[in-house]
């Protein structure tokens, strides 16, 4: 394969195609499975199957990422949300643990909004908040999988996520892609990484307080 030694022609041409037609071949060949949890989850979130948010992608354009709703939108007395915990529904547990609820987004991968590995998209309100540094992560499609999900995932704190997601636009290439693909099916089939220490998903990220640029 002699494109894998030429970075640039990986990452700007066969990284695109390749993940276009890969995510094209699992939904097609998913699509059983896909429609049964829609099924699942209308009834579970009351006819909220899907969850959208806009997120900021490569050079922060904003667009639409989809995933499988796992919580529903229970609020206490006071019309707040529930803490994410108690919102969690079983089947809702079920598809975050087994990382089901990522599968949507190979829609966004179709679309061109996003790569099959890279950086987590983050939200749109956690642009202002990066340093000089931090904001490489956005020089690159962010991923459904990427070198952070295979090294923590929710488990890691802020500062060493931002690390990894540098680190891996700084050494994206093919092999590195398909050791992340390896290590994402062993962290799935363990199930590892899942949720943070001190909650059932990721902290918000409230800036980088004494860090500096």
């Amino acid at each position: 394969m002699p494109f894998v030694n030429d970075s640039a022609l990986y990452r700007y041409f066969f990284k695109p195609l390749t993940d276009r037609v890969i995510a094209l071949i699992v939904l097609i060949l998913a699509s059983p499975v896909l429609v049964l949890i829609t099924l699942a989850l209308w009834f579970a979130n009351e006819g909220k199957p899907f969850f959208f948010q806009r997120r900021p992608g490569m050079g922060n354009r904003i667009f639409s990422i989809i995933k499988f709703k796992t919580m529903n939108d229970k609020k206490d007395e006071y019309g707040h949300l529930l803490p994410d915990a108690e919102r969690l529904t079983p089947i809702g547990k079920f598809v975050r643990k087994t990382s089901l609820d990522e599968i949507p987004q190979l829609i966004n991968v179709l679309k061109g909004d996003m790569s099959l590995i890279g950086p987590r998209p983050l939200l749109e309100e956690y642009i202002p908040l990066y340093n000089t540094h931090q904001k490489r992560r956005h020089e690159v499609r962010p991923g459904i999988t990427g070198w952070a999900q295979v090294n923590g995932r929710n488990a890691l704190d802020w500062p060493k996520r931002f690390e990894m997601d540098v680190w891996y636009v700084n050494n994206l290439s093919f092999w590195l892609d398909l050791k992340i693909i390896f290590l994402t099916i062993l962290k799935v089939l363990k199930s590892e990484g899942v949720n943070s220490a001190t909650s059932a998903t990721m902290e918000k990220f409230r800036g980088n307080g004494q860090l500096q640029d």
